[in-house]
């Protein structure tokens, strides 16, 4: 079955970390972006749509600004991120040009994807450029970007524009096989997982120690969050190695290559997709077993008796986590009251909302088509 998704993908998302755009000096290597080209090439030849999300902007601008590492200021770093991004398109414009291949540069923040009507914008242009045979190069928007609106990685930004897109395939291309049992710069017997279909709290022990742990971008526990969301979403996602021949060949020629992680759970809408992973929660709603059980088992709204407590600072169009006191989050929604007016509401029967804010203008504090279950 995953191997008949995989054969099936027709739009695809490649994510591309930094040290397989880079050699050893740090600086661009146009050998190994002509390379990663090539096999994205061949795949657009072969009739599928590919996004490409390109880390190495920050990295190409260090040199041109004389720094020998990564700045620890902001500001400096977007600087570098701003002399580094035209170098970085530059260099993937050509690549892409030599295989008869028009690219487009995408710039992404959190803030410009949570908002619906921003995040609705964006999805229409990846796909206008697409249907003209046109592979978006996508990166975060360094230069403006701060702590508080960043993805924090490009593995997380990749997972994300895969949800955008509706892609059928997220392939993570790294500098180790996958995810391995352990180190294998230190564990001889450490080996590769080839498949997953649950995140277990074996993967997460083998993650947190520091295995595979290597790499820019958050190592390997970044690339099992971004995962995480596929499986969540019911898209497989595929963590390989790229320093290897032509690795999205032999994927799609059906090789076992790195770890693939493919689920049970069929997949989620669009709008399902953008209230649970992109457009970011600002508050807790808290709710008895009572509104778990009706939520989780029978798919039904989230209604005031049900909620016990509220935190945060939401207001109504707001996306909230909904949680069960002492177990974490389980699902998550979009709100129709603020913070206080859930409060008001806790515990109350739709018959008494009025009474309590004066007016009656939900009966649901989340209703069921803006609502996913995690």
């Amino acid at each position: 079955m995953k191997a008949v998704l995989i054969e099936n993908a027709k739009r695809i998302v490649v994510k591309v970390g930094t040290s397989l755009l880079t050699g050893s000096d740090g600086l661009l290597d146009p050998a190994a972006i002509d390379r990663l080209a090539a096999g994205i090439g061949r795949v657009v030849h072969d009739d599928r749509q590919v996004l490409v999300v390109s880390s190495g902007a920050i990295g190409a601008g260090l040199a041109p600004l004389g720094l020998k590492s990564r700045p620890r200021t902001l500001p400096l770093n977007q600087a570098a991120a701003a002399v580094g991004q035209s170098a970085l398109m530059e260099a993937w414009r050509g690549a892409f040009g030599r295989e008869g291949i028009i690219v487009a540069q995408l710039l992404l923040t959190r803030d410009g994807l949570s908002d619906r009507k921003r995040y609705l914008n964006a999805r229409n242009t990846v796909t206008a450029l697409l249907d003209h045979g046109v592979v978006p190069i996508i990166n975060e928007n360094d230069t403006v970007s701060v702590d508080e609106i960043r993805f924090g990685d490009n593995d997380m930004l990749s997972a994300l524009v895969a949800n955008l897109a509706d892609a059928d395939l997220l392939v993570v291309l790294t500098d180790v096989p996958g995810l391995m049992t352990g180190d294998p710069r230190t564990d001889n017997e450490a080996r590769l997982i080839s498949s997953v279909d649950v995140i277990t709290p074996r993967i997460e022990e083998i993650v947190a120690r520091g295995a595979s742990n290597v790499g820019v971008g958050g190592g390997m526990r970044s690339k099992i969050e971004a995962a995480r969301i596929m499986l969540e979403v019911g898209v497989p996602c595929v963590i390989a190695d790229g320093r290897d021949e032509d690795p999205l060949g032999r994927i799609f020629d059906g090789e076992e290559i790195g770890t693939v992680f493919a689920g049970p759970a069929g997949p989620m809408s669009a709008r399902r997709r953008w209230i649970a992973f992109t457009h970011g929660p600002s508050g807790d709603v808290i709710v008895d077993e009572g509104a778990r059980a009706a939520l989780v088992e029978h798919q039904k709204s989230l209604l005031p008796s049900g909620v016990v407590d509220a935190s945060g600072d939401f207001h109504a169009g707001d996306t909230v986590r909904i949680v069960v006191e002492g177990q974490g989050e389980f699902a998550r929604g979009i709100v129709n009251f603020s913070t206080d007016e859930v409060l008001r509401l806790a515990g109350a029967g739709t018959d008494e909302i009025e009474a309590r804010l004066g007016a009656r203008t939900f009966d649901e504090v989340v209703h069921r088509d803006n609502l996913v279950v995690l």
